[in-house]
């Protein structure tokens, strides 16, 4: 009975925190793949994981940080997709 009360408690904290992020307001840089970067990663977070890591992450950095989230995080990301998306991170969101 515990077991349940805390899983439904973390269920509606983790809707009011959805609702609260407002996923719907966030952007990207324009760029080629904005879109596919954006639609592929809030699937599991925040669009504000990308801003917050761009401060530290190359492009060597974005391709293990997609990786980790497919191979590690079951994201459901192609090969071809996080080409695209590790390019795009790195060209708009990565330090040099």
């Amino acid at each position: 009975m515990y077991a349940k009360c805390i899983i439904s408690a973390f269920v509606v904290l983790a809707s009011i925190a959805a609702v609260a992020a407002d996923e719907g307001s966030m952007t990207l840089n324009d760029g080629p793949d904005a879109a596919l970067t954006l639609a592929r990663c809030i699937v599991c977070h925040s669009a504000d994981y990308i801003q917050m890591d761009s401060v530290f992450l190359n492009k060597a950095g974005w391709a293990a940080e997609v990786n980790k989230m497919i191979k590690v995080m079951g994201a459901p990301i192609s090969e071809d997709d996080a080409t695209k998306i590790v390019a795009y991170l790195a060209h708009y969101y990565g330090v040099d």
